[in-house]
């Protein structure tokens, strides 16, 4: 039987925790639904640089929180305007344009048309109002993206950090041109209100869906090791506190941003960093793997690997092909 998961609490480590847990169970037979929200937050991609992505004191001065998930993709803005949606998904039952219906189909609720656009947007008359992120498990997938419904724009723009290449790639002068708060065309719209309409087209997708107690999920100790990892300063900012920005690229694949270090007796790469929006985060580990310890005079093979474009693509900005 379908399963449904509904926080109670706006805490992101906690939050993501909980998302993590589900993810992590062996496989059933269907699927779950996991509805949640986070207060103040700038969530970014497993492998971006958060001071590249948002103004992190600022954030953080503002009682703000920053959180790193283990998903792919940029950086997004979360607060209590902001419902939140996880499939959680067996692989033989993912079907991406089929989760996304069930949010498309509680908009139409409401008599809004949408379309999917690009890597992981869904559109309105337009403009941005949901983004999405994709994980391969051991056991299942993960399809997670989030709906603006009040999302407060003026402090969207005070925290992130949108690349001017991005900006002129889309053809708009600023973050709040490209996007839309759903309460923007639907006045009196709420998460709170959209939550029941959630649950509703997701059994109307897939079956009558038994809930499962966030409480219950919160306590289990798991979830408690997972909510302190997402917290932890290691988790949060990697070494970018040691790093700073060097070279960077936009590729149709995404962004991607490189540090390293080199060892001038070996003439090798001693260390590197790589920042990305990539939705195939396992591509950025393995260019890591590849690059740290490699010639400096000679760039190293991609054959072999699974991702050649990708690493290609950062091996050709590092040795300044690009």
């Amino acid at each position: 039987m379908p399963q449904v998961v509904i926080s109670n609490q706006s805490n992101p480590y906690l939050n993501i925790a909980v998302e993590n847990y589900l993810f992590s169970q062996p496989a059933g037979e269907e699927m779950t639904m996991y509805l949640w929200r986070n207060r103040r937050t700038v969530v970014i991609g497993q492998n971006q640089n958060p001071y590249a992505e948002c103004d992190v004191e600022q954030l953080e001065a503002d009682g703000g929180f920053l959180m790193r998930r283990s998903t792919g993709g940029g950086a997004v803005y979360h607060d209590l305007g902001n419902l939140n949606f996880s499939f959680i998904v067996p692989n033989g039952l993912y079907d991406t344009m089929r989760q996304l219906r069930v949010m498309q189909r509680a908009v139409a609720c409401y008599g809004l048309k949408t379309e999917v656009s690009g890597r992981n947007d869904v559109l309105c008359d337009g403009r941005k109002f949901s983004g999405n992120a994709f994980a391969r498990g051991i056991h299942n997938r993960l399809h997670h993206g989030t709906i603006l419904i009040r999302t407060d724009v003026d402090e969207l723009q005070r925290y992130l950090k949108p690349k001017p290449a991005k900006l002129q790639k889309h053809g708009v002068a600023s973050v709040q041109s490209r996007i839309v708060n759903l309460s923007e065309l639907v006045p009196g719209i709420t998460a709170e209100e959209l939550i029941p309409h959630m649950v509703e087209a997701f059994e109307q997708e897939y079956g009558s869906a038994r809930s499962l107690d966030f409480g219950q999920l919160s306590k289990l100790e798991q979830v408690k090791a997972l909510r302190d990892k997402f917290g932890s300063e290691e988790w949060k900012y990697s070494r970018w506190k040691e790093f700073r920005m060097q070279r960077s690229a936009h590729f149709d694949w995404g962004e991607v941003q490189v540090d390293f270090s080199v060892d001038q007796s070996a003439m090798v790469i001693a260390d590197v960093q790589i920042a990305s929006d990539s939705l195939f985060p396992d591509a950025i580990e393995e260019a890591k793997r590849c690059l740290k310890g490699a010639s400096t005079l000679e760039p190293p093979m991609v054959a072999g690997c699974e991702h050649p474009e990708i690493l290609s693509d950062i091996i050709n900005l590092i040795y300044e092909k690009v």
